[in-house]
């Protein structure tokens, strides 16, 4: 089974965006949602977690208990961005994202794969980690564009853990937009489609000459 699927423009597009599936997902899940956003000016990569989950305990729990399944996660997903950046890409060219799970993992990349890429995307997820667990606001995402988004009703993302997520990401300085609903499910909804679409065509003006 390949490691990840891509989907959009081809190689040597302006704009590449990396998403990541939620536990029990797979890329499929994020190529429909990559569909659903019509901006096929963006090549998209959903790399695929080893047994649909990339680390198995709560994203809450310490972070000792979801290794070692969550370095070899974050170092597979890095590994893209390397492998962009190898083939010319910057970073401000290159969007992480991703759902649940995979928003989770997104988060967690900014903190220790720090870079000024073109966007984040964060959609119900948050930073990986006890409450209680002390973290470091990388002054390289300075600038950063993020789109977080959360709800008060959640099952899995307490609200608590996403208003944390914005607060340190804002200390970073980056530009988070933070959208928390009343009484979402767990899904990624037709406002959230339409405020990513937007995060993708604003970048595209900035990188068009």
């Amino acid at each position: 089974m390949p490691t990840r699927l891509e989907f959009g423009a081809p190689a040597g597009a302006d704009i590449v965006a990396v998403l990541m599936h939620g536990r029990g997902g797979c890329p499929e899940d994020m190529r429909n949602l990559a569909a659903a956003l019509d901006c096929l000016f963006v090549r998209y990569i959903f790399p695929r977690a080893p047994e649909h989950s990339w680390y198995p305990k709560s994203f809450l729990s310490k972070l000792s208990d979801n290794e070692p399944k969550l370095s070899a996660s974050l170092a597979a997903c890095a590994s893209i961005i390397d492998e962009l950046e190898r083939d010319g890409v910057a970073p401000g060219q290159i969007v992480l994202g991703g759902f649940s799970q995979g928003a989770c993992m997104t988060a967690e990349l900014l903190l220790r794969r720090p870079r000024r890429y073109g966007a984040a995307v964060i959609l119900t997820g948050g930073i990986i980690g006890p409450p209680d667990l002390a973290r470091t606001p990388p002054p390289e995402l300075a600038g950063l564009p993020v789109y977080l988004s959360g709800s008060k009703v959640d099952e899995w993302i307490p609200v608590q853990r996403t208003h944390a997520t914005a607060d340190i990401l804002r200390a970073a300085g980056a530009d988070v937009t933070l959208r928390v609903f009343d009484n979402r499910p767990h899904m990624v909804t037709d406002e959230e489609i339409r405020c990513v679409r937007d995060v993708f065509r604003n970048l595209e003006q900035t990188a068009a000459p």
